[in-house]
């Protein structure tokens, strides 16, 4: 091997003193440009290198198949208003689903954007909140490619016209500033039946029957605070204004769909019954005092002309009297609430969400007889005295506490006095989660699949087609 340095050799000549030249050897360095370009090419090459691979990847983020995307539902709730964010992939060209803790998030805040119909600036608060939450979960790079939509329910529903769409129009300046892939027809109030539709979706989603024969597949019945919502295939006859069809696949699917607006379990039916039974002479005690069998004795109202008196039968009585009314209108072949058309059976297997499912936890009841168990729970629970109650749960807040009186009662009269169910009917259970990955059962997740594209092709700003004819709406998957 060859030293990498070369020898100098230097010669002193010896002065008059010395006798003899001595001679000392030093070393230099070799002259090596070629090493220095190499280093230079080496490093230049690198950097090529990795910002070929900083491109590289974000062409793979941007267009490779199994890359994720990112999606946000806005339920806009009586009770309060929900964001939900979803992460998904495309995979050999479909959207491929999975509401697991790393892919899917969500935050609720009350009030409900209804409550501002007095000022509706003020809605611009919570939604702003709810953006900021959606974007701290969503890559910089992914959040304009991101749509983001709002959907109101029942709470919006009950507002004027007028109302609503200064409500709208606020949530549409935030949401256009937001970042978000966003189009003002994005932000809307959704009808009761739409609702119940995504409802149904996500539910047989989740248990696999999506795409299979339609009379194997899961109706839903949900509970919610302003309105009630009945959702399942018929296989009667239903009037087109009660009827949707879903094509899922190579399978088409007529569904029964209507929405109770005013009758949602713990809120605006509640309201309904009291309102009611101040109106009515009947149940007056001579004095201008109205008793009311649906809260706990003892409990004091704001208005002193209601008197609790907690009464579970009669509680039933007077909901039951209540989803009557107007039933003697009733233009249809049958009608179990009101005036409104209903099949005469609920056919095939059911799910009751929402407050079906509050109401049976909190009593704690079988999955198994549960509506059998919900009289004996609401019987004992009606009947005893508020201060009781408040020291048996003390970590139940009063405005839930004492909704559960009336959510008992009222339960047994939709489900059983007004639709029909059976008492033992196993085909209905209360739930809140489904299928074997236990995905919630929430109509937002619904929303989501439906506005999804199902195939790569079909990205390109574009959302799902919803074709209307006539009274009938026609969803395409």
């Amino acid at each position: 091997m060859k030293s990498e340095m070369e020898p100098l050799m230097v010669q002193i000549l010896p002065d008059l003193h010395r006798s003899s030249s001595t001679t000392y050897i030093f070393t230099k360095p070799k002259s090596k440009p070629a090493k220095a370009i190499i280093l230079l090419k080496a490093a230049s090459f690198a950097i090529t290198l990795g910002l070929f691979f900083l491109f590289f990847t974000i062409v793979l983020c941007e267009y490779w198949p199994s890359s994720f995307r990112y999606s946000v539902v806005i339920d806009a709730g009586s009770s309060g208003t929900r964001i939900h964010v979803f992460r998904y992939k495309i995979e050999s060209g479909k959207p491929v689903f999975d509401f697991g803790e790393e892919n899917y998030a969500s935050k609720k805040l009350s009030p409900g954007l209804s409550a501002y119909a007095d000022n509706p600036d003020q809605a611009s608060v919570s939604v702003t909140e709810l953006v900021e939450f959606a974007k701290g979960r969503i890559p910089n790079g992914r959040l304009k490619k991101s749509d983001i939509r709002l959907m109101a329910t029942a709470g919006m529903r009950l507002l004027e016209v007028d109302v609503q769409e200064q409500i709208l129009e606020v949530t549409r300046r935030v949401l256009r500033s937001s970042g978000f892939k966003f189009q003002d027809e994005w932000a809307t109030v959704i009808s009761g039946s739409d609702e119940g539709i995504y409802a149904w979706v996500v539910a047989n989603y989740a248990i696999g029957s999506l795409g299979g024969d339609p009379l194997q597949t899961t109706g839903i019945v949900e509970l919610g605070g302003a309105s009630a919502q009945v959702t399942f295939v018929s296989s009667e006859h239903v009037p087109p204004e009660f009827s949707r069809t879903i094509s899922y696949g190579n399978v088409s699917y007529t569904i029964y769909s209507h929405s109770f607006l005013n009758y949602g379990g713990q809120d605006a039916a509640q309201e309904k019954l009291l309102e009611s039974l101040q109106n009515s002479v009947a149940n007056s005690t001579g004095d201008g005092i109205v008793t009311d069998p649906c809260t706990p004795k003892g409990y004091i109202y704001d208005k002193k002309s209601i008197q609790a008196a907690g009464n579970f039968s009669k509680c039933r009585a007077a909901t039951f009297a209540m989803l009557k009314e107007g039933k003697e209108n009733c233009a249809y072949e049958h009608c179990s609430i009101g005036s409104t058309f209903t099949p005469t059976s609920l056919q095939g297997s059911f799910l009751a969400t929402e407050n079906f499912y509050h109401t049976s936890k909190f009593f704690e009841l079988e999955e198994q007889d549960w509506l059998s168990e919900m009289i004996l729970a609401g019987t004992s629970f009606c009947g005893e005295e508020w201060s009781n109650l408040k020291v048996k749960y003390p970590k139940t807040k009063e405005k839930y506490l004492n909704g559960y009186c009336f959510s008992s009662a009222y339960i047994i009269s939709m489900l059983h006095d007004s639709l029909g169910v059976p008492l033992d009917d196993e085909r209905i259970k209360y739930a809140n989660k489904a299928g074997e990955k236990e995905i919630p059962l929430d109509w937002a997740l619904g929303a989501f699949i439906l506005n999804t594209p199902t195939t790569i092709s079909d990205y390109g700003g574009k959302s799902r087609k919803m074709f209307g004819f006539g009274n009938e709406t026609k969803y395409k998957i």
